[in-house]
């Protein structure tokens, strides 16, 4: 929970924030109005960057930990194999 704290929930949601302000700015013009609906599209940005970055830290620690187990499967059974032999 740390880690998606510090590396998914402050740089996601500032992307997409920046995201956000960036295509909110392209419809209703700079500077922005503290109108509902542009604070709605910088929102929904938001939750975007931070769903994104919450899965690809989800992937990305499955995959690192398929990886592993895979590493630790490989090197149980050439041990038991040779122990076989034996």
């Amino acid at each position: 929970m740390v880690l998606f704290g510090l590396f998914g929930l402050l740089p996601g949601s500032l992307i997409g924030g920046a995201m956000g302000i960036s295509a909110a700015g392209m419809l209703f013009g700079l500077p922005l109005e503290s109108g509902l609906l542009p604070r709605m599209i910088v929102l929904g940005s938001m939750l975007l960057g931070v769903m994104v970055s919450g899965i690809v830290i989800t992937t990305a620690a499955s995959s690192i930990g398929w990886f592993v187990g895979q590493a630790m499967s490989m090197t149980v059974h050439n041990s038991s194999a040779a122990a076989e032999r034996r």
